[in-house]
C-alpha cells in the first residue's frame, strides 16, 4: 500500500525546527521510484541556508508541454521542506513526465546516504556529488513561491518571494538513483545562483528559477555546458517579496 504525502511530511519533520537551517539533521524519509519504497535507515541530509522551504499550491499550476499525465497523490503544500517527497518533471526517455524524489540528492555511490538539498550552479560541474546528474539527470521542480529568513540580532524574520504575478515557475534541479540493497531512494536537488536584487536583502544565494522557454531546453540531454550554465543566472523578471509569520519555521505548519 502506498504511503500517504501525510506520512512523508510527518517523518520529514524532525529535519527541521525553531532554527532553520542545521546542519546533519537525521531523519526516516520514503523513496520513490516505480513504486513507494519504505526507507527504514536514517539518511543524513546537508542543509544550506538557500534554498530550504518552497510552496507548490495546486497540482494544476505544473504545466509542460507533452507533459505526461501521472497517477502521483497530491495536495496543496505551503511549507514543503527538506527530506520531503515532492513531485517534480523528468524525463526517462520517453519525454517530459510528472515523478516524485525526495528532496535531498544522495549521490548513486554514496556509502553513508548524506544528500545535498542544494547544488551552488558554479561547482556542478567540477563536484563529484553533482556532475554527472548536471550533464545526465537534470529536472524542473516546480513552485509558486520560495521562503527566505533575514536575521533580525538573534531572531530570523522569514520572507514569502513570488513572481509579480504569483505565477507558477520552475526550479533548475538534478536528480540521482542511489540504492542500498533492497532499498531505492531516487532524490533530488535544487541548483542556486547568485541573488538577484529582490533576493540580495536577505541572502547572497537564491533558487535558480527557469523561464518557461528554458524548460525543454533544460531536460534535453543533448544541450551543451555552456547552454545550460548560461540558464543559471539570477532570475531577471519582476518579483516580490513580503514578510510572513514564523509559524513556517515549523515544518508540520503547512497550510494557508
Amino acid at each position: 500500500m502506498e504511503p500517504k504525502l501525510d506520512e512523508a511530511r510527518q517523518r520529514s519533520l524532525k529535519t527541521c525546527h525553531l532554527a532553520f537551517p542545521r546542519p546533519a539533521s537525521r531523519f526516516h524519509c520514503f523513496a520513490s521510484g516505480s513504486s513507494w519504497l519504505a526507507c527504514k535507515k536514517s539518511l543524513r541530509y546537508r542543509l544550506e541556508v538557500m534554498c530550504g522551504r518552497f510552496t507548490l499550491r495546486s497540482r494544476d499550476r505544473v504545466n509542460l508541454k507533452g507533459l505526461s499525465t501521472s497517477e502521483l497523490p497530491f495536495e496543496a503544500r505551503y511549507n514543503i521542506a527538506p527530506g520531503q517527497t515532492i513531485l517534480a518533471i523528468a524525463d526517462f526517455g520517453h519525454g517530459a513526465e510528472l515523478t516524485s524524489f525526495v528532496w535531498g540528492l544522495i549521490p548513486s555511490w554514496s556509502n553513508d546516504g548524506k544528500g545535498f538539498i542544494n547544488a551552488r550552479c558554479e561547482t556542478l560541474e567540477a563536484k563529484p556529488s553533482f556532475s554527472e546528474s548536471f550533464q545526465q539527470r537534470r529536472c524542473l521542480i516546480p513552485s509558486d513561491g520560495f521562503f527566505e529568513w533575514r536575521r533580525l540580532g538573534k531572531s530570523k524574520q522569514p520572507f514569502y518571494l513570488q513572481l509579480m504575478d504569483e505565477s507558477p515557475f520552475a526550479f533548475a534541479g538534478i536528480w540521482d538513483q542511489w540504492n542500498d540493497g533492497e532499498k531505492s531512494v531516487s532524490s533530488c536537488a535544487i541548483i542556486t545562483t547568485t541573488a538577484n536584487e529582490l533576493v540580495a536583502p536577505l541572502h547572497d544565494r537564491m533558487p535558480a528559477i527557469l523561464l518557461p522557454e528554458s524548460y525543454d531546453v533544460w531536460l534535453d540531454t543533448n544541450t551543451s555546458v555552456s547552454a545550460l550554465k548560461k540558464l543559471l543566472s539570477p532570475f531577471p523578471s519582476p518579483m516580490k517579496s513580503y514578510p510572513v509569520s514564523t509559524a513556517v519555521n515549523h515544518p508540520e505548519n503547512d497550510n494557508d
